[in-house]
């Protein structure tokens, strides 16, 4: 009756940005009467799968209910010739390549406790990718909890007249039909996984409206066969950058990389060349600021995403400025509302350990099992946190959620406060070396194959 009485209390027509109506529905569960958890799980990529699957083995405690827009699992990693939005307007979601490789081995790719098929070569197939997902999907009956076609549009924190505790208010619809009507239910806690690599990052170049050529982003990027015969400055060095330029190099006249990195010390293809950042565009030639230029056919930027919540309220108290998320706890826990949480914000990391990690501490967090530090406790670690990798380590602010050699004592640190077994050894140290064997020999290390021996080793096999 309480979740009735609060429902009723809200029962008004709310208006969204498009006057669209939404509607309030009562608790479907019994949840009030039973204690258990009702928890909204905003995508069904990786860190998604991976909080139902947790969520999911306590289901005296938890009742998970997982919110996909897309008609199937994967996230990133359902390849889709389609750029732009889909034909129900929704923003694509995938950044795959036709013949993407992961950049990182199966070994180290794989849940802690769920191993890729044995079979494959170490450097997989997207494809692959997708399959073991849906394969961790069909091991933990996982389909049962995900709503596809579904998108959210709505999270706002409800306070509970006299009470601590926050509920949350989830408004979500079928992409399929025209209308923007909202259901709207509500969640004990909320937790989004809806990944960072959909939002584009386009920097603000001088001369970009007067230039001639083609500009697009590696979000858009499918086929390396488009480049044929053309000049191709790409700008971004970073692993996907660095990878897309070996890719187009079989087609491209010239490719040029274009970054304010260190040089790399390995052979390129002999139509590749590396050059200093982008000063400015013409209307047939890119100015690098070395002061040379190039005449370019295409620009091809390799710039990153934006982080994107637009499904949060001012209400819930999320700050995002120049790619730092504020309050987060950890990377990942609302200092304000502990039951909020965002898996997988973090870069330059190994992913899907990492979501492992953090999705056992979160639900440690809503079982009770690990109590957090006070807000204001919170709020000054991550202050710390933060200070740290300015001052310290000369990070600049887009770099607050970066984590590199930082993962894995970050990883160690959350499996050390909730009380769970830590990643092996092996696996990291197997990730730093196939780092360096990638920066010394950019062209071949996908031909490699690896073995994790032990918890503590690992040894390279033949290709």
């Amino acid at each position: 009756m309480c979740g009735d009485v609060q429902v009723t209390k809200r029962s008004r027509t709310l208006q969204n940005s498009n006057t669209h109506r939404r509607r309030i529905m009562p608790s479907t569960s019994g949840s009030q009467s039973t204690n258990m958890l009702r928890v909204a799980v905003i995508g069904a990529g990786a860190a998604g799968l991976c909080a139902a699957r947790h969520l999911a083995s306590n289901p005296r405690m938890f009742e998970p209910r997982v919110f996909e827009k897309a008609k199937e699992i994967g996230g990133t990693w359902v390849y889709t010739e389609e750029t732009g939005t889909d034909k129900y307007g929704e923003i694509i979601h995938s950044s795959m390549y036709w013949d993407l490789k992961t950049n990182l081995p199966k070994e180290v790719m794989a849940f802690p406790d769920f191993p890729f098929d044995k079979s494959l070569p170490s450097f997989i197939k997207h494809q692959d990718v997708l399959k073991y997902l849906n394969d961790y999907s069909e091991k933990y009956d996982l389909t049962k909890f995900i709503n596809f076609n579904t998108a959210v549009d709505y999270v706002k924190p409800v306070h509970q007249d006299g009470q601590e505790k926050v509920l949350w208010d989830v408004g979500f619809r079928d992409v399929r039909k025209q209308s923007k009507e909202l259901t709207i239910e509500q969640y004990d806690a909320v937790l989004v996984c809806n990944g960072h690599y959909a939002i584009p990052k386009i920097p603000d170049l001088l001369g970009i409206d007067d230039f001639q050529g083609q500009i697009m982003h590696s979000h858009n990027y499918r086929h390396p066969q488009v480049f044929k015969d053309k000049s191709v400055v790409l700008l971004g060095a970073g692993s996907s950058g660095k990878d897309i330029a070996v890719n187009i190099c079989e087609f491209a006249k010239k490719v040029m990389l274009s970054h304010n990195k260190a040089q790399m010390i390995c052979q390129l293809p002999s139509n590749m060349t590396e050059k200093s950042g982008i000063d400015h565009l013409t209307e047939k030639e890119v100015v690098f600021t070395d002061g040379t230029s190039e005449p370019t056919d295409v620009l091809l930027l390799c710039t990153g995403y934006n982080y994107n919540f637009p499904f949060l309220t001012p209400e819930c108290n999320v700050k995002l400025e120049d790619h730092r998320i504020s309050p987060l706890y950890k990377h990942l826990i609302h200092t304000q509302y502990p039951s909020l949480a965002f898996i997988g914000i973090c870069s330059t990391i190994c992913p899907f350990p990492q979501f492992d990690c953090q999705v056992k501490f979160t639900v440690a967090v809503l079982n009770g099992s690990l109590k957090l530090p006070s807000q204001e406790e919170m709020e000054e670690d991550a202050r710390k946190d933060y200070e740290w990798r300015r001052n310290t380590l000369g990070y600049p602010n887009r770099y607050a959620h970066r984590m590199g050699t930082l993962q894995w004592a970050y990883n160690d640190d959350l499996s050390e406060i909730a009380k769970f077994q830590a990643i092996p050894r092996s696996v990291s140290q197997l990730y730093d070396a196939v780092h360096e064997v990638r920066r010394t020999d950019l062209m071949h290390y996908k031909k490699m194959n690896y073995i994790l021996t032990g918890k503590d080793s690992w040894e390279a096999a033949n290709p």
